[in-house]
């Protein structure tokens, strides 16, 4: 059985006529004859009832036409699918996101995303980098957004931007004046820090591992949202990214400090499987980082 024999029998059963269906489908009328004889043959049931005037379908055959004509539906469904595939802007695209980057990058970068790629629709996994990184093995992120370092095999990585660390302290305390504040003077503070598993509270604890020495007291939270109320509450100091110090959050009632150069840091990057098929869409996605007004964040692309 082949797809032109199912294109046979279906204009047969609309036009009733096998000199009306060879027309339909601009072949000879004994090529469409023989086809649909062989196709009876091979089904082992008369597919139509012929007579003089008119040719009609057999009940069966009624049957089989239905199903013939979902069958080619479904093969126009996949020429429709594999057509958008030559436009590798067309076509939901998943993203992942590292949950310290999501609320404060994404409210910019998908705008302009968005613009730049209007027939790619955005799906967003928010997550943590050891998850981002089973979920783009497996294929059910396309690309993430994650905080170096980061190293995988079969992955690309390019740098996106970077930005400081902050101290965060509550109104009223006595850093409040200060112009920065040195890593080794956190030692011994209350210090607000991300629960374990967060790269970031890694990072944090690499660039000032004096506050995670024993006689230092740490509290958690789960996300920098909670961080900044803690804060704000009194209940210590922080050490947060700059670009989730900005507006709107630069309302809440915290100080926030610069660390003394050379200031710790951290990079951004995005990253995408080697073999992955649409690289105009990353690069759609590289010139919406590149076309962000953020200014704590210094672009490396």
């Amino acid at each position: 059985m082949k797809l032109t024999e199912l294109r046979y029998i279906v204009a047969l059963a609309q036009e009733g006529s096998f000199s009306q269906a060879a027309r339909a489908c601009q072949v000879s009328q004994p090529s469409l004859s023989v086809a649909i004889a062989n196709l009876e043959q091979e089904f082992g049931v008369p597919l139509f009832e012929r007579t003089k005037n008119r040719v009609t379908p057999t009940p069966v055959g009624e049957q089989v036409v239905a199903q013939a004509r979902k069958a080619l539906a479904e093969v126009e469904q996949v020429k429709t699918i594999a057509r958008r595939g030559t436009d590798q802007l067309e076509g939901e695209f998943r993203l992942g996101v590292i949950h310290t980057v999501g609320p404060y990058l994404l409210p910019q970068l998908v705008p302009e995303l968005t613009r730049l790629a209007p027939a790619m629709p955005l799906f967003i996994e928010e997550n943590t980098t050891a998850n981002l990184t089973v979920l783009l093995g497996d294929g059910q992120v396309d690309a993430a957004i994650i905080a170096l370092p980061f190293d995988m095999p079969g992955i690309v990585c390019r740098p996106l931007y970077e930005e400081k660390f902050q101290v965060v302290v509550p109104n009223g305390h006595p850093w409040t004046g200060r112009e920065a504040v040195t890593p080794e003077e956190l030692a011994g503070d209350k210090v607000l820090l991300l629960k374990a598993g967060n790269c970031f509270r890694d990072q944090v604890l690499g660039a000032c591992p004096q506050i995670s020495v024993p006689d230092s007291e740490l509290r958690m939270g789960f996300s920098i949202g909670t961080i900044r109320c803690m804060v704000a509450s009194g209940l210590g100091v922080s050490v947060l990214p700059e670009g989730a110090l900005g507006k709107p959050y630069s309302n809440e009632p915290i100080h926030t400090i610069p660390f003394a150069e050379p200031a710790p840091s951290r990079r951004v990057a995005l990253v995408w499987r080697a073999t992955f098929a649409r690289p105009k869409a990353i690069g759609a996605l590289v010139s919406a980082v590149r076309a962000l007004k953020i200014d704590a964040y210094r672009l490396l692309v």
